[in-house]
């Protein structure tokens, strides 16, 4: 999305509803946690409403904060409470291995392949979000997808 001003509540509803369930297919994969999607996203765009036009691209933030605020409260939860992700049914057996196996991941080969792979975001643009630069996206990228490979065949993960 382009960037305009966030100060306009309006703007800010339009950013959501453009970009809002995207953002948090993109979270849930990152956290494997849906409570943390939910959470991530809408202090993301809460902050964004507080801000106003002290924001200058306010598509771009709002992906950075929901990431942040997502690593956050992994930092502060235990992986033995993580709660089960909620999925429709139709998809229920595709989307359980591939959060299972995003789970085998570093969180930051998380953040890159859902940013990249499933969002579509460039090797800039992600290092962007992730605070960290093109080459280490490029090199956790490879090594999260030799990593899935092995996990969504069955092969034992080293």
């Amino acid at each position: 999305m382009a960037t305009s001003s966030s100060s306009d509540p309006g703007r800010v509803e339009v950013l959501y509803r453009g970009e809002g369930d995207r953002l948090w297919r993109a979270v849930l994969g990152y956290s494997g946690d849906a409570a943390v999607a939910d959470d991530a996203v809408a202090e993301a765009f809460a902050q964004l409403l507080r801000r106003g036009d002290a924001v200058r691209n306010p598509a771009a933030w709002v992906w950075r904060a929901a990431f942040k605020i997502a690593a956050g409260e992994l930092q502060r939860r235990s992986r033995s409470t993580t709660e089960p992700v909620e999925i429709g049914v139709e998809d229920a057996e595709p989307a359980w291995r591939l959060v299972d196996a995003l789970q085998c991941l570093t969180v930051q080969q998380r953040a890159v392949v859902i940013l990249r792979d499933y969002v579509g975001h460039s090797s800039r643009a992600t290092a962007e979000i992730i605070g960290s630069s093109e080459q280490s996206v490029r090199v956790q990228l490879s090594r999260a997808r030799r990593t899935l490979r092995k996990e969504l065949a069955g092969e034992p993960v080293s």
